[in-house]
């Protein structure tokens, strides 16, 4: 899988594990020290992942996530040392699509990147009506959900939620996301909708939480579709 990935970091031992651990696996690496510099790296040369610190010296990353996002839908991975779920939940809602906490292991970068270059592509494409994975088939157009060959019954809300998430396969998507999405803007606060016709929705798909075959929990944050 051959794609540029922008690294905006300031300290240069971490730009340099990350450039090595990029190069070691096939992709080109961009550097930037500052948010301005990185905005300017991805003005000039378009690059198919950010992989961001929010800590930057020129301008917080939070606030630089919501600037391209203003404009771009380019793939923004977080790493960072703030481990609140505040931090996380915040990075997420402004634009992110995935956060790691420093330190991390080499692979799970890897395993986050290619996960993220999969959701861009998935989005780049015009037809984007269905998901396929590992058996599961959810037709948008036709409203027909089928696991394994066989038809799923779901509940409009149900089907909803999973509509959701199937149109952003890959992504972390917040409760917040979730909740305003299927039940609308007024049921931010609702955490306990959410939880209970997940756990619906997984039973009739046959789908383990602690062994997810296509619903993954963030926890404290939301939920991913598997891609």
């Amino acid at each position: 899988m051959t794609a540029t990935i922008l690294i905006i970091e300031d300290e240069t031992e971490i730009r340099r594990f990350l450039r090595a651990t990029l190069n070691a696996n096939g992709f080109t690496p961009l550097e930037a020290e500052t948010a301005h510099e990185g905005l300017q790296k991805l003005i000039a040369q378009r690059p198919d992942v950010i992989i961001l610190d929010l800590g930057l010296p020129d301008q917080d990353g939070q606030d630089f996530i919501r600037d391209v996002r203003e404009w771009s839908q380019v793939p923004i991975i977080v790493v960072s040392a703030r481990e609140q779920e505040a931090d996380k939940v915040l990075a997420l809602e402004n634009g992110a699509d995935d956060y790691l906490t420093k330190p991390f292991a080499a692979g799970e970068l890897l395993a986050r990147i290619k996960v993220a270059l999969r959701h861009a592509q998935r989005v780049g494409n015009s037809v984007g009506h269905t998901y396929d994975y590992d058996g599961l088939s959810i037709d948008l157009s036709a409203r027909r959900v089928t696991l394994d060959g066989e038809e799923v019954r779901l509940t409009p809300i149900e089907y909803r939620l999973l509509g959701v998430l199937a149109k952003n396969a890959g992504k972390v998507l917040t409760h917040a996301y979730l909740l305003k999405e299927v039940w609308g803007r007024h049921s931010t606060e609702q955490n306990h909708y959410l939880r209970i016709h997940t756990q619906h929705l997984r039973e009739k798909l046959n789908d383990d939480p602690l062994s997810p075959r296509f619903i993954i929990t963030e926890p404290g944050i939301g939920y991913r579709l598997k891609i």
